[in-house]
């Protein structure tokens, strides 16, 4: 089968660091390739791929200073998928909404996983291309009001292999957060909650542009080196050791997060998560025993003295069940199959995806 993927540019895929959507893209990739399929990953020049890598920037966007107008990037990589349409059987775009007016003017089908969140302004291009086939990343992130052609969900998945199992948490204890230091993460209930519990807690996470200001404010008074650590961004081995030796990952989000790769991350390593029901969190938390789910601080810093009494081998069995590359590559296989089957049963083109295409 030949395969486009189509990432955004911001980070690299695989990221060095923080990059949720770019590290799925890169898993999937790869996995795909494994599969024998062709694959062709649109992303940016420092990628790292077994798929053939085309780019329009050298690097990733977010590393280069001197772009002020980072829509011409993305614009500039659209039109280099879609010029090539017809080189593939099906593209898979992972950059929201910015491929549906693209996806409109070609015959090769293009399917959309949606990472993000709905807003008032993106609702209206999701409207203009409902008709196009979506894929979820969690059953919470679905929205019927707006009739999108939403054909499955399929869960994010990771290389549990690459997460060393800690089977005990370390001495002295402590708590960990892992993410983006923004409100929507909740960064500072996650202080609140180790410091109301008298727990030290271990932070890391990048800080972006737009998230400075609450940073400055609401997080960084709160660091002393002691109780509060800030650890900076944290690559892939530097978040396996952060959360694998933690007591529990706190995941004290504030909004409705359509994932959320640290949850598996944190149980992949064996360590429990200590989250607020909300968005997804439902879905990839099994209650009382891979982790907590709560509706308030107060019940986050209840579950502390409960988290210690789950099994963390069942966090990672967890993970390997329902959260693995290889179960998010069989279920996008799947998807890959009824778009094309639907789009040549007519004519009987119909290809199995079980190899290349013939």
């Amino acid at each position: 089968m030949r395969i486009a993927q189509v990432a955004p540019l911001w980070e690299r895929v695989p990221p060095p660091a923080y990059g949720g959507i770019e590290l799925v893209v890169g898993l999937l990739t790869d996995e795909l390739v494994r599969r024998g399929h062709e694959v062709t990953l649109f992303a940016s020049g420092d990628s790292i791929s077994l798929a053939t890598l085309t780019s329009v920037h050298p690097r990733a966007l977010r590393l280069d200073p001197t772009i002020k107008d980072y829509g011409i990037y993305e614009m500039l990589n659209l039109a280099s998928v879609y010029e090539r349409a017809e080189e593939f059987d099906i593209i898979h775009s992972h950059i929201g909404h910015g491929a549906l007016a693209y996806a409109n003017l070609v015959t090769t089908p293009t399917v959309h996983t949606l990472h993000g969140i709905f807003t008032p302004d993106n609702e209206k291009m999701f409207s203009f291309g409902k008709k196009q086939p979506y894929v979820n990343i969690s059953n919470a992130q679905r929205e019927p009001r707006l009739g999108l052609n939403s054909i499955a969900t399929v869960y994010n998945g990771i290389d549990v292999s690459s997460y060393k199992f800690h089977s005990q948490p370390e001495d002295p204890p402590y708590l960990a957060f892992l993410g983006r230091m923004s409100p929507e993460k909740g960064v500072h209930l996650a202080i609140e909650i180790a410091k109301v519990a008298g727990w030290h807690l271990k932070m890391a996470g990048k800080v972006d542009a737009v998230d400075v200001e609450y940073f400055e404010k609401e997080i960084k008074p709160h660091i002393d080196g002691k109780q509060i650590e800030y650890l900076g961004e944290a690559n892939h081995a530097q978040k396996n050791a952060l959360m694998g030796g933690a007591v529990a990952t706190l995941f004290p989000i504030t909004w409705r997060e359509p994932f959320g790769l640290v949850m598996i991350e944190s149980m992949a390593s064996g360590t429990p998560v200590i989250a607020m029901k909300l968005g997804s969190t439902e879905e990839v938390i099994a209650h009382g025993k891979t982790g907590f789910l709560c509706n308030n601080t107060q019940e986050c810093i209840s579950a502390i003295d409960r988290v210690i009494e789950l099994d963390r081998y069942a966090c990672r069995q967890h993970v390997e069940n329902l959260f693995s590359i290889e179960h998010m590559t069989d279920g996008y296989e799947a998807v890959y199959q009824q778009i094309i089957k639907e789009r040549f049963s007519q004519n009987g083109r119909f290809r199995s995806l079980t190899g290349l295409a013939s």
